[in-house]
Order: structure tokens, then sequence, then C-alpha cells
């Protein structure tokens, strides 16, 4: 499989043309509105990378923090932002286990496909990295305060197939008491030959060449959607 850290660090637009062709059936904003309208909150978005959430979020929002570990993704961010015309905004570099804003300073915090990171940095013991995180994401909360999540459930299957390596992140949201749906995100792309190249770059020569054998533009995508009230 490609260097997900070498992409996050050095090829943010790059993974930018990727992430622009996911949720063909814009099924994400509908997914976050119905768990909670973000019209008017203050919103924090953790592991923003290129701003996907973020700039989704913006022209609801009252005011939107992005924070991601990788100054390069947030460049690309920024530009986004700043190409919409939006102010209502704030980028910095934070992880999940140390959250620059103060005690009860938000009412959303989202996290898109970066809060199991949090899981793999503490050797043997996989859940104190997610302890600290959501220490720090109910810090940051406001009483009645909801936090969001979303994660991959099996890119290149039309139903969901949980990732083995993510199997005890996804039991520690359960067992934390989150609820739980699942979307349909699949990517769709210009032509054949983008589907192939792009997916080649993040997905690995599997996917890529699956795609190219049956000449499609269509990458399948599941994404599951967690969350709970403060």
């Amino acid at each position: 499989m490609p260097d997900h850290a070498k992409t996050y660090a050095s090829e943010a637009e790059r993974y930018e043309r990727l992430i622009a062709r996911e949720d063909c059936q814009q099924n994400i904003l509908p997914a976050i509105r119905n768990i909670c309208d973000p019209a008017g909150l203050e919103i924090a978005d953790l592991g923003a990378g290129t701003g996907r959430l973020t700039c989704m979020l913006a022209p609801f929002a009252k005011h939107i923090w992005g924070f991601d570990s990788s100054g390069h993704m947030l460049q690309v961010a920024e530009s986004r932002l700043r190409a919409a015309g939006l102010q209502n905004w704030t980028l910095g570099l934070a992880d999940h286990q140390s959250i620059p804003l103060p005690d009860a300073s938000a009412d959303l915090a989202v996290g898109g496909w970066a809060l199991c990171y949090a899981s793999a940095r503490d050797g043997t013991d996989s859940t104190a990295g997610l302890n600290r995180a959501f220490e720090e994401i109910f810090r940051i909360l406001r009483p009645g305060g909801t936090v969001i999540l979303l994660d991959t459930l099996g890119t290149g299957n039309e139903e969901p197939a949980p990732l083995p390596k993510l199997r005890e992140y996804y039991d520690y949201l359960t067992l934390g008491g989150f609820s739980f749906k699942w979307i349909r995100t699949d990517y769709y792309f210009d032509s054949v030959q983008e589907a192939v190249d792009l997916t080649r770059f993040f997905f690995g020569d599997v996917l890529a060449e699956k795609l190219e054998n049956q000449q499609s533009r269509i990458l399948p995508e599941c994404t599951g959607v967690w969350w709970k009230k403060k």
C-alpha cells in the first residue's frame, strides 16, 4: 500500500484531486445535517486535511476551526477557503490529543477519516491515544454539543466491509456509546485513466487494476458515521 504519512506530508494537491471525486451521491452533508444542523454553530474540524469538511460546513457555521498535523494539507485548505470567499474560519497545526481551544468553546466537533490514527501512537495500548483524544474533544464541546466522526467501511465495496486494522477503533466507538449509520460515498472520476491513476496513488495496485480491468470510472465506497452528544 502507498505511504499515507508521506502523502499527507508532501502530496496534498494530489490527495485533494482524489478526495474531490468522492461522494458523487452527495450523502455526507445531509448525513451531518440530520444529526446536527450546523447553521450558526461554532465548529471544530479535527484532522481537517485539505479542508473537505471545513469547506463543506463553513457556509453554515458561525465560525469553524480546522486543525491538522500537516501544514502542507492546511495550505490547500486555506487556498480553498479563500477561493470560496469565506472568512469565518481559522486553521491551525494541532493533533487530536492537544486541541488549542478553550473549554466549552464549540457546539459541534467533526472528525473525518482521522481519529482512527489516534489509536496508533501508544504501542500495545491502542486505546490510550483515543482516550486522550476524546478527553480533548469533550473538553472543548459545550454542554449538549455533538461530536460526529466519519471513516471508511471499505473502499471498493458496495456494502460495508470493515477494515481489520480499524476494528479496534470501530469497537471503541461502539463501546463508548456512539450511535452509528453508514452511507455510500462513491468516487466518480472524469475518466478511466484518472480513476486508475488516483486510485493507485492512494489505495494501491489491486483496486487500480480492478478499475482498469472493468474500464470503470466509479470506485465504490462505504462510509461509517458515528455520533454522540456531550
